[in-house]
């Protein structure tokens, strides 16, 4: 699996990357054990450590000016923006909790990733070398439950949805993560782990399973800023009187028949879901780094766990940045496999291209909740086929030409170039204000159809120089925001695609209906006419008139411009 993983590649090369990560990630998976001590026992500590550069005291919060042109993101631990300060000049470490791998993932799931890879991206663009760690969680009482249920063998099930997962993500345009660690690869580091959280006096073993103490972490609950007795038993938290405190979780839980287990010295079983992923981040980004980051619903229990248990066994333990995302609600309530109320990527983008769905996902702020509705897929599909269309009749108009080398376009082409561009910086430079940067896309755009469609525009000077600098800057925003296709003109034969099955028509039913409209224009049966213009617009088919004849596009069927226009 690991090797299959590895030899995934991003759809298109980023054009601003000049350092490779095998390098540095080659160096961090290098772990050492030292003889630090906390709570009087041993330290697993990674190859160099660093104390956070964060100064609390002069960390921004909303609406704070950035001249020197700094990265701010939002610290769910400090709870406001902070300026990003990497603990090492020029990389940074990145560990994204990953899926609990027993079925097919929904767009819940999907945001997070997508949000995580803008942030990838980006840090990449600015020119930093980043070690991006990403998790399976490949055992678990959730896949074993479901391998139960199919008669599979829990390991198989969740390779099996392991590798779905990845190809969610190529089709979300997601680049793959540096390392991405399963759980079962990782037994002895996890169990190494354990031993010295007991060592450190932090845990205890009863009968075969190994529960912390939470008792003995006086920071617990500084992540969600919620008490001890807020600890959700019963939610990946067992219910069992023999613990000495209600909120203390399993770090190791001993076999039960019929369920796979390994060896261990407190005999045979597997681990707790939190203990996972504070072993797989240590293991290869040591344990101290830059930014930890998953879905809001992680902050506590499983960050607030994390924390106690690397904590525990290194007192050096510390992450810089917590980031987290906020929810993909459905009438307002959190979209999860649990609650039964989910959609899931393939289920998606059986009906819109995958880069649409990505425009509805980073439409609105990563950290705001998101409402999933047919009225926003819609929007945000139509949105993509006008960037899409816009920039392929751009590079027609332009051709073969090279006309980027010219470093000559007129004032006001340079200004609104300059203006989106700088609109772009200060505003993912702001917490990764994603939605921003699509709404300034509408001016360039705009100017780019202005200069072929209008009379004015195509008598323009340096008309085609200033076509090829528009498209050029709009492309390397595409680039790093993940919204680049393959090529436009593929991406508008999907996205066409999409829109003919969501309409339950074929191409040939609209050529069809083009020429009965055609004929009833020609013998003045405009009301037939109209009529059968209507009839397409309200499954989501606009008709396009020209000297040239009718073509059609993809459109928001009609009843759903209504509440668009009412949003």
């Amino acid at each position: 699996m690991g090797t299959l993983l590895k030899s995934y590649k991003p759809l298109l090369p980023l054009r601003f990357i000049s350092i490779p990560n095998s390098v540095w990630t080659s160096r961090l998976t290098r772990v050492i054990f030292s003889k630090s001590k906390l709570c009087g026992g041993r330290c697993f500590s990674s190859v160099k450590q660093s104390p956070p550069l964060i100064d609390e005291k002069n960390s921004g919060g909303e609406g704070v000016e950035n001249p020197k042109g700094e990265l701010w993101l939002y610290n769910t631990m400090s709870r406001q923006k902070e300026v990003f300060k990497p603990k090492v000049d020029g990389r940074v470490g990145m560990y994204v909790c990953g899926v609990t791998a027993y079925d097919l993932s929904h767009i819940g799931h999907a945001r997070v990733y997508v949000s995580f890879d803008v942030l990838y991206r980006y840090l990449r663009h600015l020119g930093y070398e980043v070690n991006y760690v990403r998790n399976f969680t490949d055992v678990d009482d959730k896949i074993i439950a479901r391998a139960n249920e199919l008669g599979e063998d829990p390991i198989n099930l969740s390779r099996r949805y392991c590798q779905e997962f990845n190809v969610d993500m190529k089709y979300l345009h997601c680049l793959p993560p540096s390392v991405e660690p399963r759980v079962t690869d990782h037994m002895p580091q996890i169990i190494d782990m354990i031993k010295q959280i007991i060592d450190n006096d932090c845990a205890y073993v009863i009968e075969g399973d190994v529960y912390f103490s939470v008792d003995k972490f006086p920071d617990y609950g500084r992540l969600s800023g919620r008490n001890v007795e807020d600890n959700r038993a019963g939610e990946r938290v067992a219910v069992d009187s023999r613990k000495k405190n209600p909120a203390d979780f399993a770090l190791w839980k001993t076999a039960k028949k019929g369920e796979p287990f390994w060896d261990s010295p407190w005999g045979p079983g597997r681990p707790g879901w939190h203990i996972e992923c504070s072993a797989m981040s240590a293991a290869y980004l040591g344990y101290t780094f830059d930014i930890h980051g998953g879905g809001m619903d992680l902050v506590f229990p499983h960050h607030e766990n994390e924390i106690a248990q690397s904590c525990a066994a290194c007192k050096w333990s510390n992450i810089s940045y917590w980031i987290h995302n906020g929810f993909v609600t459905i009438d307002s309530e959190k979209m999860s496999k649990s609650l039964g109320n989910f959609f899931t990527i393939r289920q998606v983008i059986d009906l819109y291209h995958p880069l649409a769905l990505r425009v509805f996902l980073i439409g609105t702020h990563y950290r705001s909740p998101i409402n999933y509705s047919a009225v926003q897929l819609e929007s945000a599909s139509d949105r993509a086929f006008y960037i899409y269309q816009t920039l392929h009749d751009c590079q027609k108009a332009v051709g073969q030409d090279d006309m980027t080398k010219k470093d000559s376009v007129p004032p006001h082409i340079l200004d609104c170039i300059n203006k989106f561009y700088n609109d772009f910086l200060t505003s993912m430079l702001d917490d990764l204000h994603t939605p921003v940067v699509l709404a300034a896309l509408s001016d360039p755009l705009k100017t780019i159809n202005d200069l072929l469609h209008t009379r004015k525009g195509k008598k323009q000077e340096l008309r085609l120089e200033s076509l090829a600098a528009l498209e050029k800057v709009i492309g390397e925003v595409l680039m790093i925001l993940g919204l680049m296709p393959a090529s436009y003109s593929e991406a508008l034969l999907q996205l066409r695609e999409k829109a003919l099955k969501r309409s339950n028509l074929t191409e040939d039913q609209i050529l069809q209906k083009i020429e009965e409209r055609n004929m009833a224009r020609k013998n003045k049966e405009y009301e037939k006419s109209d009529a059968i213009r209507k009839d397409l617009a309200a499954v989501g088919i606009t008709l396009m008139d020209s000297p040239d004849g009718t073509t059609w596009r993809p459109s928001i069927p009609l009843a759903l411009q209504e509440q668009v226009a009412a949003t």
